[in-house]
């Protein structure tokens, strides 16, 4: 018997550790964490500082930069630039909360486009909701029912994507119709409080699979099949275990 149970949980480890996965799969990091809103965040600091440290908040910009070119086109970039050659700090802090909101467009086009790639979708929400808390106390100093809204979107939003559940347990009907929805409203919203005139970021070159870098996508992405392979393995092994387990007792 223990030499059963010692094979079942040797089979799981190979079976996790072994698990191929597609090499250009895209790699998200902290699901929790938008590098652009931390970047942002860190740039403020140096700002702050007496006498404005343009210097440090430049070397901070263009750890980004090459991605925000990447993604929004090479304007964004070259605007805030300028305002930081220009050791203009008001408009530096203006223009990258701009790109801010531009970049949580980015994220919520995103899903709508991949929309039935539950784990991809959720990752890339959390990251469109991080960029918004880097922006949330501006948003709630001069408009408090605004920034509640927006969170709330962003709830209901995250409820729309459904879950697929593990082995039909848990699962949540999806509703692309109540995403789209939440999404025009937090676009809406995020429109008018910084004041842009269009959410319109060039090309979208994120998708659900596509390169940013190098990276992994988590085996434990259910939304796709070939993950589902393993855990269906293990909970044979270990029925059969159990079973012989029952079988040896009763003998």
């Amino acid at each position: 018997m223990k030499k059963a149970i010692f094979f079942c949980f040797s089979l799981i480890l190979i079976l996790i550790n072994g698990n191929p996965q597609p090499a250009n799969a895209y790699s998200y990091g902290d699901p929790n964490e938008e590098k652009v809103a931390e970047v942002y965040k860190e740039m403020q600091l140096k700002l702050d500082e007496n006498p404005p440290n343009f210097s440090a908040a430049k070397s901070l910009f263009e750890t980004v930069k090459e991605e925000i070119d990447m993604h929004m086109g090479k304007e964004p970039g070259e605007v805030i630039m300028k305002s930081l050659n220009d050791e203009d700090k008001e408009a530096t802090l203006e223009n990258m909360e701009k790109l801010l909101v531009l970049n949580i467009a980015r994220r919520l086009e995103s899903i709508e486009k991949n929309f039935e790639e539950y784990d991809t979708s959720k990752k890339l929400l959390a990251k469109g909701f991080a960029t918004y808390q880097a922006l949330s106390s501006k948003v709630e100093a001069e408009n408090p029912e605004a920034d509640k809204q927006i969170k709330s979107d962003f709830d209901a939003a995250l409820a729309a994507l459904g879950n697929p559940g593990l082995f039909g347990v848990g699962k949540k009907p999806s509703d692309i119709e109540a995403f789209k929805n939440n999404k025009e409203e937090i676009l809406k919203s995020l429109q008018k409080e910084f004041n842009l005139a269009s959410l319109e970021v060039g090309h979208f070159t994120e998708s659900a699979t596509e390169e940013e870098g190098t990276g992994k996508k988590d085996w434990t992405d259910l939304s796709n099949v070939r993950n589902w392979i393993p855990l269906i393995l293990i909970v044979g092994v270990i029925a059969a275990v159990v079973f012989i387990g029952i079988r040896k007792r009763r003998a």
